[in-house]
């Protein structure tokens, strides 16, 4: 999906830090969690990520590195270029459609990392669990090197729109948050049908609704569509994304089978056919996969 040259981003709510070059780059297999560690697009729900990552891969000693210049980010044209301007721009996109959703709607912060990132909520990160959203200070965080890894590692589509995907799910957790019901996730977090493959699926299909308005939603002061209409290609890019982190698609991949029991975010299946139903609706009431039998 291609932004608008017209569109002004907004870097207000939008931090960058650099990080430490230490050991454990990439993602985490292998250790921990009854000897399989599947950490990508982490959703911490408020615990120390070093009660996850194997504490070899949370060495913070190292070289450090500066954070991402957000001066370089101005206007759409520069969200086509520059991946950490994408982000930024795509969580413009995404306030400016859940205000208009969401009464009450408040946006978060977003921090764009390098390596590793200690949070005012959740504790320090490495790179190696993904993309994740903490609950306790309201801010999605990112290392864009994780696209590459979707790409390299797990086979996604390398388009821009499964990058947006990828920030309108963590955004998805922040409506979750605001709405109270973030915290299921932790009642029964393992599962085929438990509580946070069920929360993960709800933030597919909230990222599909913002797909839905996107191409039509305005930037409030410029009068500006945030994005241009999407394209086939572009709900293939989301497709794409959506399958690749799926947990029967990473458990096959790392150990050769599958075991639903310990599955978190739902099978690649599950994922895209709810973010198809978020943006086939553009009805958030459509995404109750609380109150249905049939996850997919």
């Amino acid at each position: 999906m291609t932004f608008n040259e017209g569109v002004r981003i907004d870097t207000s709510t939008t931090s960058s830090s650099g990080g430490s070059r230490g050991p454990g780059r990439g993602i985490a297999v292998g250790g921990g969690l009854g000897g399989l560690l599947i950490v990508v697009v982490a959703l911490f729900l408020g615990v120390d990520p070093g009660t996850v990552v194997p504490p070899q891969q949370m060495d913070t000693q190292g070289v450090e590195t500066p954070g991402f210049d957000l001066s370089q980010c101005r206007t759409g044209e520069d969200a086509n270029t520059i991946v950490q301007c994408r982000v930024v721009a795509t969580g413009n996109s995404l306030d400016g459609v859940w205000a208009q959703l969401m009464p009450g709607y408040t946006r978060p912060n977003i921090e764009i990392f390098t390596e590793g990132v200690q949070t005012e909520g959740c504790g320090f990160a490495t790179s190696d669990v993904g993309p994740f959203y903490c609950p306790l200070d309201e801010t999605a965080y990112f290392d864009t090197g994780f696209f590459d890894t979707l790409v390299d590692q797990f086979g996604s589509s390398g388009g821009p729109f499964a990058q947006e995907y990828v920030v309108a799910h963590e955004f998805g957790h922040h409506v979750q948050n605001l709405q109270g019901t973030l915290g299921r996730a932790q009642r029964d977090p393992q599962g085929a049908t438990g509580g946070g493959v069920r929360t993960e699926l709800q933030a597919d299909c909230y990222a599909g609704v913002w797909a839905h308005y996107a191409a039509i939603t305005e930037q409030e002061g410029t009068g500006v569509p945030f994005l241009k209409p999407l394209t086939d290609q572009d709900i293939q890019d989301a497709l794409s994304a959506a399958s690749a982190v799926g947990d029967d698609r990473i458990q096959e991949a790392a150990t050769g089978r599958v075991n639903p029991e310990s599955w978190t975010h739902g099978s690649s299946e599950q994922r895209q056919k709810w973010f198809t139903t978020g943006y086939q609706t553009g009805d958030p009431a459509k995404c109750d996969t609380f109150a249905t039998d049939n996850l997919g």
